[in-house]
């Protein structure tokens, strides 16, 4: 598969068979995904895979604003929590912003991450789709995730119960300009 055809093929899945994703795969998936640039190669992005109850009660507890999360959670076989280590994209040695961006720069590095993950996973057979309306604190609750880090994404994963067709694209005209 070319990147090509990996980015236009690749689908945000919402419905999921029950077949469970092997460990091995998975590993395989992040070790894919772990090539990611990353600001100054800090790699400050850490994948948790979650099964069974938690799964479903990281879909209960933490998708109030938005249901539906919840509801492809709980279709899904597994989960992947996406967190990324704090205080580390945008600084400098000496603890200060290189840019005014500040450490906006993880959430940066966060996407294109979680985006090198689901075009691998797709590579591989594995549906995704990346969820951002969820309740980030309660589920580094659930988690347990250390001081340091904090959940920025939900990916449901698991092989896909459905092919949906490719949205509308804007054409290159409106996507492209020059100067």
């Amino acid at each position: 598969m070319t990147a090509k055809e990996c980015i236009k093929g690749r689908r945000s899945i919402r419905k999921f068979t029950q077949q469970p994703i092997s460990h091995s795969l998975l590993a395989q998936i992040i070790e894919t995904a772990s090539y990611s640039p990353s600001w100054k190669n800090t790699q400050i992005t850490r994948y948790i895979a979650v099964e069974g109850g938690l799964k479903d009660k990281i879909a209960d507890e933490c998708t109030g604003a938005f249901p539906n999360n919840g509801a492809i959670i709980k279709g899904a076989p597994m989960l992947i929590a996406v967190t990324v280590v704090k205080n580390r994209c945008g600084y400098e040695r000496d603890g200060s912003f290189t840019t005014r961006r500040g450490d906006s720069w993880q959430m940066f590095d966060a996407g294109i991450a979680s985006q090198s993950f689901c075009l691998a996973a797709y590579e591989q057979g594995i549906g995704s789709v990346i969820e951002g309306i969820f309740d980030d604190e309660k589920a580094g609750e659930l988690l347990e995730i250390p001081e340091d880090r904090e959940v920025v994404a939900l990916i449901p994963i698991g092989y896909p119960a459905e092919e949906p067709a490719a949205p509308r694209r804007k054409p290159v005209e409106d996507l492209l300009s020059y100067k």
